[in-house]
């Protein structure tokens, strides 16, 4: 009986070991825990607390072009098609396809015997009767010599006085029919209008032409230099357009040409020429107007057919304030950027957008030199810390502006 009680006892004491000895490693393991955790808290609120890199971009103060820009199509100014005034056969080309020519420079010659010869036969009438006119003004003077005399009645003096009258006249009907035989010649040699390229040349020699015939025409040209520009913008822009037209010098508003594929900085100029044409009616269909520019050519970049962008700079913004079109927040109509303040921390400022131009924007409430953030904006909040680098554009944006912007964030 004794047994049974000791060894219930020793059970009991076991059970008690075995609790107090768990009991003991638990607590071990959660001040482990609690070791471990505490740096780890500690590190993120050092995170929290510490400075946000940011890449910051320097305001810029410059005189901003205001410009729209649309498509259109390069015209010749002047375009003729040349055909025969007479009916002939082609005797002489004086130019190729494509030949560029002066004005007044000679491109074809047709067979003109029979036009010359009609001249001669003009020319022979015309002296003849030149001749017979001198005659009855001979016979004029005796007839008033006679009468002087008593020989001869009034009425023989009035006779050679209608004939002289006559023939004069018929003198006169003579002189006409040179100077159309003249004409007519003339028509028999083609000389250019003005200055420009030929097109391709739709005759040959020995060509039978006429005049008023509707086929194809002798040779077509076009005017190079100058050279016009037709466009179109939209009527939204009607004001601006009028606007700049009233303000701008006699010479006319300037326009642009933007070369297909061309690119801001690394290709050509843009062709610089003048507005010379604003319709006076907007197009009700397509809610535009129409416009034309004249462009100096002289190095005929620019062909009629051609497609292009032109650009008009309708004023200029003096000494405006850009920063980049990334770095404004918009939160509904509200505009904003973040600054850096004088204490090296983020100052949110209310600004107004006025006028986009490629990656930058003019703005309002932004002084010049003010460090603007770019990149790493978006996590902000005012009174924030910052660490300060450059931020550029793009990756391709010009050495200047990250030096400008380098500049700005060791201040």
């Amino acid at each position: 009986m004794r047994s049974k009680p000791l060894a219930l006892t020793l059970v009991v004491i076991a059970l008690a070991g075995a609790g107090w000895w768990w009991k003991g490693r638990g607590a071990s393991n959660g001040e482990a825990a609690a070791a471990a955790s505490a740096p780890a808290s500690g590190a993120s609120a050092a995170a929290r607390g510490g400075p946000q890199l940011v890449g910051v971009w320097k305001a810029q103060q410059q005189d901003v072009p205001v410009s729209i820009e649309a498509s259109g199509t390069v015209v010749a100014l002047a375009t003729v098609d040349l055909r025969a005034q007479t009916t002939s056969t082609v005797r002489e080309l004086l130019i190729k396809d494509g030949d560029m020519v002066r004005k007044g420079q000679p491109l074809f010659r047709f067979d003109d015997r029979a036009d010359r010869a009609n001249l001669d036969k003009a020319r022979a009438q015309l002296a003849r009767d030149r001749a017979s006119l001198a005659d009855f003004e001979r016979q004029l003077k005796r007839a008033e010599e006679l009468k002087a005399q008593g020989f001869v009645a009034q009425n023989a003096v009035d006779t050679a006085l209608s004939n002289v009258e006559a023939q004069r006249a018929l003198v006169q009907s003579d002189e006409a029919a040179v100077q159309a035989a003249q004409v007519l010649l003339s028509y028999n040699e083609v000389r250019a209008p003005f200055a420009g390229r030929a097109g391709q040349l739709n005759v040959v020699p020995g060509t039978l032409v006429q005049a008023n015939a509707t086929a194809l025409p002798l040779v077509s040209i076009a005017q190079l230099h100058p050279i016009g520009v037709g466009f179109v913008v939209p009527e939204t822009q009607l004001a601006a357009v009028l606007a700049a037209t009233r303000g701008s010098k006699a010479e006319g508003l300037e326009a642009q040409v933007i070369m297909p594929g061309s690119r801001p900085g690394k290709d050509a100029e843009p062709i610089k020429g003048r507005v010379t044409f604003v319709d006076n009616l907007v197009d009700a269909n397509t809610g535009t107007l129409k416009l034309k520019a004249e462009f100096g050519n002289d190095k005929q970049a620019l062909w009629p057919g051609q497609y292009v962008r032109v650009r008009m700079v309708l004023r200029t913004l003096k000494d405006a304030v850009v920063v980049p079109q990334a770095a404004i927040i918009q939160r509904g109509n509200e505009r904003s950027v973040y600054v850096v303040g004088a204490d090296q921390t983020a100052v949110q400022k209310t600004v107004q957008a006025r006028y986009p131009f490629g990656e930058l924007v003019v703005v309002e409430g932004v002084a010049p030199g003010e460090q603007v953030v770019l990149d790493g904006k978006q996590n902000l909040r005012p009174g924030v810390p910052l660490k300060l680098q450059p931020a550029s554009l793009n990756p391709a944006a010009p050495a200047r502006k990250a030096s400008e912007a380098a500049s700005g964030a060791s201040k």
